[in-house]
């Protein structure tokens, strides 16, 4: 079964960009930007980075579609989806999903996949509906004691005013254009340069910033309630670069990240009875997503399997 709701985009008010697929749910007085392909279950669900949509994991979404359910979105005031006011709570994002799920009549308990800042409102959800969480992959995700493995420079508190940071972003365009135009080298034409030119907007650049500024609240947020739920979860951790500005971060300084990365994913993975820690070399943590849904695909099928053989 495929969803696709293009006539309801086309025809929808647009604030945000207009999407080049997918359509939009109504949940709490807005609507999110959704695209549902496959069938069957465990549904799989994607929840994305900061500053970043769920048209991001398309490549990984299209491998899952052909054994289960799988969905992406856009949270509230990110990507396609209606702007709310950011910055949010990790509750109101995981209330939101829930709200959408139940609005889309898909049935649970979920796969959750887990990218970077999805991680947190993956977790929240989790604490919330534990009984809605069969599985995880955990995509380099942020974990509350984030802090505990990682270097200072990269300290969620080690941030700035979201005008300044975006100045500075707004001079990396060359270097972002570049680096987006190679990372969805691979999709069907007519969706690159849309998805391209809204990733380089003013309004998406700044989302992410608001989005990052966050982690502090979002982790103590997230040490309110219990650790993840015993599920099959396996964490994946890339240890690369991305083309584009991070290719300038110095290289002790990438080690010390991808070091802290690596045994913070160990972490999460060593917290339940059926994890696996997974390192991927040479593949940044965009990359991963992008050109590498392989990878990602792979162990969303094998959390399916061990959810599956339990059941």
């Amino acid at each position: 079964m495929t969803k696709n709701f293009a006539s309801e985009a086309r025809s929808a008010p647009t604030s945000p960009p207009a999407p080049p697929i997918g359509g939009f749910q109504e949940v709490g007085g807005h609507r999110l930007w959704v695209h549902e392909v496959g069938s069957g279950g465990p549904a799989v669900v994607f929840l994305p980075g900061a500053g970043a949509s769920g048209l991001d994991y398309l490549a990984a979404q299209q491998g899952v579609s052909e054994f289960c359910t799988a969905l992406v979105y856009d949270r509230g005031g990110s990507g396609y989806s209606d702007r709310v006011p950011l910055p949010r709570t990790a509750s109101a994002v995981a209330e939101e999903l829930r709200e959408l799920l139940r609005a889309l009549d898909l049935a649970g308990p979920y796969i959750l996949v887990a990218h970077s800042l999805g991680g947190a409102y993956a977790h929240r959800f989790a604490q919330l509906y534990p009984h809605d969480v069969a599985g995880l992959v955990w995509l380099d995700g942020f974990h509350r004691d984030w802090d505990t493995f990682m270097p200072t420079a990269a300290s969620p508190a080690a941030g700035g005013q979201t005008e300044l940071v975006l100045e500075k972003t707004r001079a990396m365009r060359p270097a972002l254009r570049a680096m987006f135009t190679e990372l969805v080298a691979g999709y069907p034409e007519q969706l690159q340069q849309p998805l391209i030119d809204a990733h380089l907007s003013d309004e998406w650049l700044r989302v992410g910033i608001v989005e990052r500024g966050t982690l502090v609240a979002l982790a103590d947020e997230l040490r309110g309630g219990p650790g993840l739920p015993d599920v099959p979860l396996i964490a994946i951790t890339a240890e690369g670069v991305d083309p584009g500005p991070q290719a300038q971060i110095p290289e002790q300084a990438l080690r010390a990240i991808h070091e802290g990365m690596r045994k913070m994913a160990a972490a999460v993975a060593g917290s339940v009875t059926s994890g696996e820690h997974r390192v991927v070399s040479g593949v940044g943590h965009l990359q991963l997503c992008f050109t590498h849904a392989d990878i990602v695909v792979g162990a969303v099928l094998d959390v399916v399997d061990r959810v599956t053989r339990a059941a």
